[in-house]
């Protein structure tokens, strides 16, 4: 299964449109946990890891709890986000964090690597919608240019 990354441009906030609520059906709320813990493992390991605060246990474990009760919502799951946070407005709860698209393809590319893995509970099609959710929902998180690197 090929995952492609639309590019983002910083500033442009394509119309975004939720995954299929038969992805959060197919997964389930203990599968769409360990997906987001999954996810948030490699990102620890990876060049944005500095984004997370992979250097507190506790405070990591509730931003893994945070991200996955958001994604639950957004996929049609219960709205565990609202219950404890209030409304996403996730653009101003990322405003703080330097988000550039470097570090947004790199998120990408870690949820990449493990939805394939997802098929055999979940459909492509679920799948394709899940991803397509978040090709285009992370376009609207940069909030920082990409610098070149020397």
């Amino acid at each position: 299964m090929h995952l492609f990354i639309s590019p983002g441009q910083l500033g442009v906030k394509p119309p975004v449109t939720k995954p299929n609520h038969a992805f959060f059906t197919e997964l389930g709320e203990e599968g769409f946990r360990k997906l987001v813990s999954d996810h948030y493992e490699l990102l620890k390991e990876s060049d944005i890891a500095f984004l997370f605060p992979v250097d507190a246990a506790d405070d990591f474990a509730a931003a893994k709890k945070h991200a996955a009760d958001f994604m639950i919502q957004i996929s049609g799951g219960p709205s565990y986000f609202n219950q404890s946070r209030g409304a996403p407005q996730m653009g101003r709860r990322h405003a703080p964090f330097k988000i550039d698209e470097k570090a947004r393809v790199r998120w990408l590319e870690c949820y990449a690597m493990l939805l394939p893995a997802l098929q055999t509970e979940v459909s492509e099609t679920n799948i394709r919608s899940f991803w397509n959710y978040l090709n285009v929902f992370s376009q609207w998180m940069v909030n920082t240019p990409t610098y070149p690197s020397n």
